[in-house]
């Protein structure tokens, strides 16, 4: 069995399985004397998606056939899944996660993220927290001393993707300014791709396209590239130009937060 084909069966045997556990009166319906199936039955789990009948039958037996990122969400929907759920029902449908939501933690979104920061705060290098946005949740003393004083900045432009395009403090203090540029706006559209129904993100493509004529040409030449581990040359304002690796960690719980670590190409010498 081909791994497509293992992905189709399991998406059948796993909707079969969570339909199975809603009852009729969890979603309005009767549940009557002489109901048969446990749980709902096919045809009630497509009405209330939305879908033909025939065709989530075939999905639950694991036909050929592709649901939609919206067919998905609405089954989701309709199935009472955890997001821990829907994320594993979008995986085995297309290969990864559209559009994930926090997982259930008992911290507030971004937490975790601020709390490394927190912890990393004596570091001589650089550790800044970043949403999908490219916000800037937080960061360290060495942020400000390596980029800039971004507590100085407006709330509403504390993002370091407009910090690179606009500021002229990053084009001295990255020196392979152009290239940087070409590179974080590459891996924002990898990012962007993953949340097709973000209005936000769109507002901030047409805002970035006014403001910035470099952003209008890099977002037209469609380059993408995924998050990766990377050099990054500084001109540092004491140290001169030194040269940091940068990486960056996300966690399952906070899809949509990540922390940037920098550290010296020798490692020894954190």
């Amino acid at each position: 069995m081909s791994g497509d084909d293992w992905s189709r069966q399991e998406l059948a045997r796993f909707l079969r399985s969570r339909r199975a556990r809603v009852m009729p009166d969890q979603v309005g319906l009767p549940a009557g004397n002489r109901r048969r199936t446990k749980g709902l039955r096919r045809e009630e789990v497509a009405v209330l998606a939305g879908l033909s009948p025939t065709w989530y039958t075939y999905l639950e037996q694991g036909r050929d056939i592709r649901p939609s990122v919206q067919v998905l969400d609405s089954l989701a929907r309709v199935l009472d899944l955890s997001e821990d759920e829907r994320r594993y029902m979008h995986t085995l449908a297309h290969g990864q996660v559209a559009n994930p939501h926090p997982l259930d933690a008992e911290v507030t979104p971004g937490g975790v993220m601020k709390g490394l920061v927190g912890l990393m705060g004596q570091t001589a290098y650089p550790v800044y927290a970043t949403d999908v946005y490219c916000d800037l949740i937080a960061w360290n003393a060495a942020a400000a001393e390596w980029y800039d004083d971004w507590a100085a900045c407006p709330p509403e432009e504390r993002n370091i993707l407009r910090w690179i395009l606009l500021s002229p403090v990053a084009r001295q203090r990255l020196p392979d300014w152009e290239s940087d540029t070409r590179d974080i706006v590459a891996r924002w559209r990898s990012e962007v791709a993953k949340w097709p129904n973000d209005d936000r993100m769109n507002k901030q493509i047409a805002e970035f396209s006014g403001l910035s004529p470099v952003f209008a040409r890099l977002w037209r030449d469609h380059d993408v590239q995924e998050h990766r581990n990377g050099l990054r040359r500084f001109r540092h304002p004491r140290l001169g130009l030194q040269t940091l690796r940068i990486a960056m960690m996300l966690t399952p719980d906070e899809p949509m937060v990540g922390l940037v670590i920098h550290f010296p190409l020798n490692v020894s010498d954190v």
